[in-house]
C-alpha cells in the first residue's frame, strides 16, 4: 500500500491523502490444479484401461468430487484472483467436469429402476449420456488446446493428449466398445503423467531453486 504526500489546495485546506492499495501476490495455483487433474485422471484411466481387476474400480469417484473437483475449482478461482483468464477457464471448467461426472454417477447411473427389464434399458442408455458429456468437453478443450500454443509446449502436449482421451472415450461410450474405452484409458494415463510433469515443473520452477524442470517454449510467440 502506498500513500501520497499531503497537499495544500488552492483554498488553503489540506487535501485528503490519496490511498492506493495493491493486492498482495499469492502463490501460483496452477501446479495444484494440474496435480488435482492428474491424480483423478490417472485413477479413472487406470480403471478404464482394466488395471484395477482386484479393486472396485471406483477409487476415482470420491477424488473426482474432492480433489479433481473442489480443489481444482479452487485453483481456478485463485487463478481468477491472479487475473489469469486462461487458468481460471481451464481449471474452473475441468473442476466442474469432475464434480459433474461424480454427481452423474452417484445420482443417475447408480439410481437404476428396480425392474430388471427397465434397469437393463436404463443401463444401456448411460454410456450414451457419458458419450455426450465427453464430446461436449472435447469441443471445449479444442479451443483451450489452440490457445495453449501461446503458453508452453508441455501444456500443449497435455491438452493434446486430453483431447485424444476425450474423443476416444466418447466414441467408446457411443459405440459401447470396451476395447475403445480401454484404449482411451491408456491415453488417459499418458495425459495424467503429462499433467503431473506440468505440476512438478510449476512447483520446482516456482521455488526459484537450482532444480529447474523444462516446459518448452510456446509454439506461437
Amino acid at each position: 500500500m502506498s500513500v501520497n504526500d499531503d497537499r495544500i489546495t488552492g483554498a488553503g485546506e489540506r487535501a485528503t491523502p490519496a490511498v492506493v492499495t495493491s493486492a498482495a501476490p499469492i502463490a501460483d495455483p496452477a501446479p495444484l490444479g494440474a496435480a488435482a487433474f492428474a491424480l483423478t485422471t490417472f485413477l479413472l484411466s487406470a480403471a478404464n484401461a482394466g488395471w484395477m481387476t482386484k479393486a472396485t474400480g471406483d477409487a476415482w469417484l470420491p477424488y473426482a468430487l474432492a480433489y479433481g473437483g473442489v480443489i481444482q475449482l479452487l485453483a481456478g478461482m485463485w487463478e481468477f484472483r491472479n487475473k489469469n483468464v486462461f487458468g481460471t477457464t481451464l481449471f474452473g471448467s475441468f473442476g466442474g467436469f469432475w464434480i459433474g461426472l461424480g454427481l452423474y454417477v452417484l445420482l443417475v447411473e447408480r439410481v437404476a429402476p428396480a425392474s430388471p427389464l427397465l434397469k437393463a434399458a436404463f443401463l444401456a442408455q448411460v454410456p450414451k449420456d457419458l458419450g455426450w458429456i465427453l464430446l461436449a468437453f472435447a469441443i471445449f478443450n479444442i479451443y483451450m488446446l489452440l490457445i495453449s500454443t501461446q503458453v508452453n509446449l508441455t501444456l500443449f502436449v497435455t491438452l493434446l493428449l486430453l483431447e485424444a482421451t476425450l474423443i476416444i472415450l466418447s466414441i467408446g461410450n457411443f459405440t459401447a466398445s470396451t476395447g475403445t474405452i480401454k484404449a482411451g484409458g491408456y491415453v488417459g494415463v499418458a495425459t495424467a503423467l503429462a499433467a503431473w510433469y506440468l505440476s512438478a515443473a510449476g512447483v520446482a520452477n516456482g521455488l526459484g531453486s537450482r532444480i529447474k524442470i523444462p516446459v518448452g517454449r510456446s509454439l506461437i510467440s
